[in-house]
């Protein structure tokens, strides 16, 4: 028997999951921007949000 089906199955579950870690970071961070009461830890969340939604520049 193939053993594609089985990778196929692993790695869209292991897709699936760093999407999700991926996402629920973003909110976190997203979140510690928007509620902190400390100037600097906003500014610091604020940071970690362009790194982490860095972008490409359009050509």
């Amino acid at each position: 028997m193939s053993a594609l089906p089985t990778l196929l199955t692993d790695a869209t579950v292991l897709a699936a999951a760093t999407g999700f870690s991926y996402s629920v970071t973003l909110l976190g961070v997203a979140l510690a921007s928007v509620a902190s009461r400390s100037p600097a830890r906003r500014r610091d969340a604020r940071a970690t949000l362009t790194i982490l939604l860095r972008r490409k520049p359009h050509e």
